[in-house]
């Protein structure tokens, strides 16, 4: 399978889109007319063919351009991207998934050749050509987390499993949702989840810990997460909320279609095998509602799932400024016909 990629920007002047096809691949989260909080894991197996849940890790039309994307950021602020000293075997654990999935499920874009420890990487999007020693450092350009991470769609933390908690002690993280990896390092898993209203007092995050503390290797994971975005933002951290906060207050009538965006994540964990550490990885994928809409079940969907909302969570997810806007023109999409459960285009 030869994947196309777009040219396409994220920042400035943000020419990113969605292909027809990417628009019906896309990961829409609500299975009903309504949400709230759960811990809504699943299994990560195969999907169908073509979808996100195909392989493990997922590659589309936005792979050049993201990249490109994570290359600016970590060039403009190289704490992105951090790992405690004694994570380096989680680091060459997450380079092994990561180069073997890839390799594997994508084989005109990516190979590796494997000679014990002496390992040949080809990178054909990005024109990579490595040679190295696994387990070595000094033999790679980065670090292995960094290394791969800057060669992966998604952002990755990696938690430590220790004294019956977890710990985010490493990740590369550069496409998040308002959380800074530089604050959240060396923090346990209630600490990192303090922020998110409704789901403790729901036990959401008692149930979750103890379901990932049990983590099996060679059984992943998932589940999905969302939030919205105004531009096709993919860098929208703490650390720049200056760059990016303002945008909330531009939203018109007239430029809904373009700005508003679902952005949703599709969250993967492995338990690693030689470090017993989780990886997390965290795909981020962008819908402007124009793009939406042109699926005639979503169109309906969206608009009742954000009416419906708590307060709690319009705040938390930061839509209170411009959820009704987007609902007045999103309304139009809704005709009040019932839709099928499941969160298929159709």
């Amino acid at each position: 399978m030869v994947i196309a990629f777009k040219n396409e920007t994220f920042r400035d002047d943000f020419t990113f889109s969605n292909s027809p096809a990417a628009i019906r691949r896309f990961p829409f989260p609500f299975h009903e007319d309504k949400y709230m909080y759960s811990v809504n894991i699943e299994p990560h197996v195969p999907g169908p063919k073509g979808s996100v849940y195909e392989f493990p890790i997922d590659i589309d039309e936005h792979y050049v351009s993201e990249m490109r994307d994570r290359e600016l950021v970590l060039k403009a602020d190289p704490g992105r991207c951090q790992a405690l000293p004694h994570m380096m075997t989680a680091q060459w654990d997450m380079l092994e998934l990561l180069m073997t999935s890839m390799a594997r499920d994508y084989p005109e874009h990516f190979s590796l050749t494997q000679d014990g420890d002496r390992w040949h990487w080809i990178n054909r999007p990005l024109g990579i050509d490595q040679k190295f020693t696994f387990g070595d450092v000094k033999t790679l350009p980065y670090e292995p987390m960094e290394y791969i991470g800057r060669q992966c769609q998604g952002d990755f933390s990696i938690q430590d499993q220790r004294d019956g908690q977890l710990w985010m002690d490493a990740g590369i993280i550069t496409t998040q949702a308002d959380w800074s990896l530089d604050f959240d390092i060396g923090m346990n898993f209630f600490e990192w989840h303090g922020p998110v209203p409704l789901a403790h007092q729901a036990g959401v995050f008692d149930r979750a810990l103890k379901f990932l503390m049990n983590l099996q290797h060679g059984r992943p994971v998932r589940r999905l997460n969302w939030t919205m975005t105004i531009n096709p933002r993919l860098d929208t951290s703490p650390e720049n909320y200056h760059k990016w906060g303002v945008d909330r207050t531009t939203v018109t009538p007239e430029n809904v279609g373009d700005k508003v965006h679902l952005r949703v994540e599709l969250q993967g964990l492995w338990r690693l095998p030689r470090s017993n550490t989780i990886l997390f990885s965290i795909r981020c994928y962008m819908i402007k509602m124009r793009e939406l809409v042109t699926v005639p079940k979503w169109g309906r969907r969206l608009p009742r799932v954000l009416r419906t909302l708590p307060p709690e969570l319009v705040d938390y997810k930061g839509l209170t400024r411009y959820r009704d806007t987007t609902l007045e023109w999103l309304s139009k999409y809704d005709d009040g016909a019932p839709t099928t459960l499941g969160c298929g285009p159709d």
